[in-house]
């Protein structure tokens, strides 16, 4: 019989399991998890208290979903990757807390050639076809919008809103507060508090809308405006506004977090920056 999290054996301790569903005995989901009309649910899913799995999903390979998500009719979890070197390695998808994820969404399953684990954070917001391939690192409080394409390999930071049929090619990062437009070829890796859309990408602007959503004061806003001059609106090569980007703790000591993540991501881009 199934077993469920907390000790409770038997799917009939599962009260919210509709009947036509098919969940594996060796899967193991919370006592409060609610599962639809024709849903499968695999031998290695692991499932958290509060969380909704709508008819029609599928949930298999080596998934771990954990509280109060909403998954909507028709997504696919946890199946292998689109990956021509993928050979039944028991790689996992990790889903964190309070994800709505909408009809048709496909999001694969890691791959040995990275880390193993394709890993969704908590509190996203991922709307109907979205798709996010193996090895990719979503972070929290996200924004999909419909048919957004997620490559391998893509790291995606806190707080992103992903516009609409938007491409993001293999390995590139986006940084935390990032925006990017509606039908957007993503080749290069969009640094944090950025508005970038279009194909060829384009940087237009800094994202101040989400800034100030989220409570930046108007000393942090200023702080990544000049971030934004100094490396778009000047004419800088990139280690001399880098420079002075540096040099913007001393004028605004409240945004040297800002200062300080616009520096790593900076440092640490092998691909190169949307500029």
């Amino acid at each position: 019989m199934h077993h469920a999290q907390g000790g409770l054996k038997g799917i009939c301790h599962v009260a919210h399991v509709h009947p036509s569903a098919i969940v594996d005995p060796a899967a193991e989901l919370d006592a409060s998890v609610r599962v639809g009309a024709f849903s499968l649910i695999g031998p290695h899913v692991r499932i958290g208290a509060g969380t909704e799995v709508g008819p029609h999903c599928v949930i298999e390979g080596h998934t771990t979903i954990g509280r109060d998500n909403r998954i909507f009719q028709f997504a696919s979890l946890g199946a292998v990757p689109q990956d021509k070197k993928y050979a039944g390695e028991p790689t996992e998808l990790v889903i964190g807390d309070r994800n709505v994820v909408r009809e048709f969404c496909t999001f694969n399953l890691g791959t040995v050639q990275d880390g193993g684990v394709t890993r969704i954070g908590s509190d996203n917001w991922i709307m109907a076809y979205v798709h996010i391939a193996h090895d990719c690192q979503v972070g929290n409080h996200a924004t999909m919008a419909n048919n957004a394409t997620l490559a391998g390999h893509v790291q995606l930071g806190d707080h992103v809103t992903v516009g609409g049929l938007t491409g993001i090619l293999q390995r590139m990062r986006i940084g935390d507060h990032a925006m990017i437009g509606f039908a957007s070829h993503v080749n290069k890796d969009v640094p944090p508090f950025l508005v970038v859309d279009g194909n060829p990408l384009q940087v237009r602007g800094v994202n101040l809308v989400g800034l100030r959503r989220r409570d930046f004061s108007a000393e942090r806003q200023t702080a990544v405006r000049e971030m934004h001059k100094l490396l778009y609106r000047q004419g800088k090569p990139l280690d001399e506004a880098m420079a002075g980007i540096e040099a913007l703790t001393a004028s605004h000591p409240e945004a040297a977090g800002e200062v300080a993540a616009m520096l790593g991501f900076l440092r640490s881009s092998t691909v190169g920056i949307a500029r």
